[in-house]
Parts: structure tokens; sequence; C-alpha cells
């Protein structure tokens, strides 16, 4: 099954996860630490209050710095993603903000990949075409769609699988941009 239609199957645990795992891959980029979004996968989990979502996620955005007016592409997009994350934890508005997650993300991954990935875009990535996609941008769709199946088949159980995930992409991310940092000296 294609990322989009593991998306448009979720249901709104599913899908805030789902963006919030992106996001959490993405938060090197952040300037935050590896804690900033702890308390919003706290949560999702079984039992926990979902009107707390808002609260949490105003939270995260106060913890961090303006962005830096020469931010590059790929921090100006991890910010968008948490900008947008929406204050109530509702399908409609998660569905739309995991969506865009996804496609930020898989663009973030794809402009800090030093190989070249021949879609024109991610859009073909998400449909299912992995044909000639580069190592970075093909790890980071597999843990997306890691992620949505993890929360289909287990429910709130499946959380901490998909935190798991969340963690490994989110290093793989911090040496990337560490080695680029390093190159650009």
């Amino acid at each position: 099954m294609s990322l989009v239609e593991l998306i448009a199957q979720a249901d709104d645990r599913g899908l805030a996860a789902s963006g919030l795992a992106c996001l959490d891959r993405c938060a090197p980029l952040l300037g935050g630490d590896d804690e900033l979004l702890r308390p919003l996968w706290a949560s999702l989990a079984e039992g926990a209050d979902p009107a707390a979502w808002g609260g949490l996620l105003e939270q995260a955005r106060g913890s961090l710095d303006t962005p830096a007016a020469d931010a590059d592409e790929a921090e100006v997009l991890a910010r968008r993603m948490l900008d947008a994350a929406p204050d109530v934890r509702s399908a409609p508005d998660v569905r739309v903000w995991a969506d865009a997650c996804s496609v930020a993300s898989l663009q973030i991954h794809r402009l800090l990949d030093p190989a070249e990935d021949d879609a024109d875009s991610v859009d073909s990535r998400r449909a299912g075409r992995t044909e000639g996609m580069s190592p970075l941008v093909a790890a980071e769709l597999r843990r997306q769609v890691t992620v949505l199946e993890l929360l289909a088949g287990h429910g709130p159980a499946g959380l901490r699988g998909a935190l798991d995930v969340s963690t490994e992409g989110r290093r793989v991310l911090r040496a990337v941009v560490s080695r680029r940092t390093r190159q650009q000296g």
C-alpha cells in the first residue's frame, strides 16, 4: 500500500503520530534537543487527554529560538511543519498536517541527500514509484510507511515502535546535518 493510501486510511491518532514522527525526525534542523517533542508523543498514549495537545504544542514552539534570517530551505521546511501543526487534534486538521509533514520531510531528506533523486517531486515517491530514489529519501519513505503501519496494526500500542523509528531517523538526519556543516566549514 502506498504512503498516500496509508495516510488516507489512518485515524486521528495515527495521523497525529505520523505528522509528529516526520517533525521529530527533522528536529535537528530546529535546534531543539531530543526531548523537544516527547510531551506531544505522550499525549497520543491511550488514556491521555487529547485536549492537552494544543498546550504541549505551544510549549514546543515556545522553547525554540526564532529562525535565523539566513535559514536554508530545509530548516524553513522543518519550522513550517511545527508552525502548521493544528492546535486541536481533530481528524480533518491532523490529516492535512500529516500529509503536509510527509511531503516536507521527504523534501528535506531530498535536499540533504548528496545523491541524486531521479523524480521531479516527492509526490511520485509517496504514490509508490521508487525507481532511482536516493538512499536518504528511500529511508525516510520507509520510516513514514512503518510508522503508519505500526499504528494501524497495533493502535496506541504501536506508539512505542513509532517513536523508536522516529528516533532512529532523527539520529540519521543529525549525522547528515553534522557532515554537511563540516563540509560547508
